[in-house]
């Protein structure tokens, strides 16, 4: 979680989107984002949090797609820092 954004990775999530993505909540706002490319496949985001989860993938890419490797084998991932 960072500036009200919570950012989640789902247990076995590969079977809808079938692309390595989280899952991004903002107040009322969610959104489904693509880690490698930043694509929003479903959903949206107020246009400044988005920039703000773009720039949080793009330090954490590595991180976020090994991440999304162990959560959908049903594995626990591993913390991600926040962006500060």
């Amino acid at each position: 979680m960072f500036y009200g954004i919570v950012v989640y990775l789902y247990f076995v999530d590969n079977r809808r989107h079938k692309r390595p993505h989280i899952h991004v909540r903002y107040q009322k706002d969610e959104a489904v984002i693509s880690i490698p490319d930043g694509d929003i496949l479903e959903g949206k985001l107020p246009k400044t949090k988005m920039r703000l989860v773009l720039a949080w993938i793009e330090i954490h890419h590595e991180e976020l797609v090994a991440d999304w490797q162990l959560a959908a084998s049903g594995q626990q991932p591993f913390k991600i820092a926040p962006l500060r």
